[in-house]
């Protein structure tokens, strides 16, 4: 027994050596958005001519929240062409409207523009087909104020809150490095008991599973985004065959990265310090929801893969501290001692998002009790799949 535990600590041990110096290095916090453009709006102004952006925003019951996200598109210092479409996916509290209300207080009325969102047809998620109507139907209303077809896309959620010069930089970055889309994880909502524990390990789990490095690296295969800001050139989204090649795909982020760079296009992931989401997750339960939502997805609904991962899990983050309390109990201080060094080795790798998220470096002792959680929510997530409950996400429900 001693030696088969024994066995299993030097396992996991090889396998966080492995991650932390083989795997992209996927637990820095080095691919910033804001240390990646740095140049001034006036001299970005000089760039001739200055490529057109229109924004389009599905927004489902977001009346909450659109006062100050609006506010934040709105007020946008790129010195470019901009235009903002907003889908109301058939919202009922008013939503289109509180929009209309921030344009007409801030006097830009004229920038924004409301697209009533159509019955979902079959075979398509609900916010792809809010944006596909915006992206079909904006060279429409861009001609009607003489404008032509935009030569970029920002896809956005309606709960971000963008700093002023966001939409500055994404082009920035777009057009100094030639790419076919640039997306960033917007800093989340961090202020809750529940999300100081549980969002940096969303994102940590995040970068681990799609390093940044090798999703910047034109010359490897891995493709991710994040679905709350993602800018993308016009012409690689018609080279793709538009957003219905991925109509039905509930991780749609990730599925248009990948179309993008399967067909050559050059895509480049990061983070944010300025641009935030406003979505909050004050309980358990929020984070729970989102998170089992996709998560079985996310293992193409692969039973042998759930185990896998499962034991995966179990293997790397659970077992470090049991190895301290089994060590301790048998007296073997061997087994102990791998446990708390692998334990160590694990806070170490997690620091660095946390201290990004400005949380106490004591969350960073948390991660296999929030690994624990983040299993649990993976079971429910199948178990909702096969009861032909997954995917549900603002009143609907997705087979």
């Amino acid at each position: 027994m001693p030696m088969i535990v024994l066995g299993l600590m030097l396992l996991s041990l090889a396998i966080w050596l492995v991650m932390l110096i083989f795997w992209g290095q996927f637990w820095r916090v080095d691919q910033l958005l804001e240390t990646t453009t740095n140049i001034s709006a006036q001299v970005f102004a000089q760039v001739s001519p200055l490529p057109q952006v229109c924004l389009v925003i599905p927004a489902r019951n977001e009346a909450d929240l659109l006062p100050i996200t609006m506010r934040s598109l709105l007020l946008q210092n790129y010195p470019g062409t901009f235009q903002i479409l907003l889908v109301d996916d058939q919202s009922t509290d008013g939503t289109a409207e509180y929009a209309l209300e921030v344009a007409h207080a801030l006097d830009k009325p004229e920038k924004l523009h409301i697209i009533t969102s159509q019955s979902l047809p079959p075979g398509w998620t609900g916010k792809l087909w809010a944006m596909e109507q915006g992206v079909q139907k904006s060279a429409e209303v861009l001609q009607t104020i003489f404008l032509p077809a935009p030569d970029y896309f920002l896809l956005t959620d309606a709960d971000i809150k963008h700093d002023l010069s966001n939409l500055q930089r994404l082009v920035e970055k777009a057009v100094k490095e030639d790419l076919d889309l640039v997306s960033i994880m917007v800093r989340l909502r961090c202020k809750s008991f529940w999300e100081k524990l549980l969002i940096p390990a969303f994102v940590f789990f995040f970068q681990k599973l799609y390093p940044f490095r090798w999703v910047n690296d034109p010359n490897k295969n891995l493709a991710a985004a994040a679905g709350g800001c993602i800018l993308i050139r016009r012409e690689a989204l018609e080279r793709i065959g538009g957003l219905s090649v991925i109509r039905d795909a509930l991780i749609d982020d990730c599925a248009l990265a990948k179309a993008v760079k399967s067909n050559q296009g050059r895509i480049w992931l990061g983070l944010s310090d300025l641009t935030q989401s406003l979505r909050p997750y004050d309980s358990l339960k929020t984070i729970w929801d989102m998170v089992a939502r996709s998560a079985y997805t996310q293992l193409n609904y692969s039973p042998m893969l759930l185990i896998g991962s499962l034991l995966g899990m179990s293997l790397v983050y659970l077992l470090p501290p049991l190895g301290i309390i089994i060590g301790i109990v048998l007296g073997n201080w061997a087994i102990a001692f791998f446990g708390l060094a692998i334990w160590l080795i694990m806070s170490s790798a997690y620091l660095p998002i946390i201290r990004f998220y400005k949380c106490s470096a004591w969350f960073a002792f948390s991660l296999p009790i929030i690994a624990l959680l983040y299993t649990l929510m993976t079971i429910d997530s199948a178990r909702r799949h096969w009861q032909g409950r997954g995917g549900a996400w603002k009143g609907r429900v997705y087979p």
